[in-house]
């Protein structure tokens, strides 16, 4: 094996391990926040539409953020393969 070889293996393990992280935690932040967010709106029915709507712009940021790191890795992949 060449050396060129194991730099491009090992950068596709490390993006790969990247994307993982990322829907990872991404899928356990929604998860909290939904829960809570559920929780509250329990306790507080009145406030449940202003509740809904900011529960909804913090998963969309949290699912932007995940997009973001996915793409970020997988172009420092393409950066070193070239």
């Amino acid at each position: 094996m060449t050396e060129n070889a194991i730099i491009t293996a090992a950068s596709l393990i490390g993006a790969g391990l990247v994307c993982l992280g990322a829907a990872n935690g991404a899928g356990t932040g929604n998860g909290h926040l939904c829960g809570r967010t559920i929780e509250s709106m329990a306790r507080q029915p009145e406030e449940s539409g202003k509740l809904f709507t900011n529960m909804l712009v913090s998963v969309g940021l949290c699912n932007t953020l995940r997009l973001l790191e996915g793409h970020v890795a997988l172009l420092e992949e393409a950066v070193v393969v070239a």
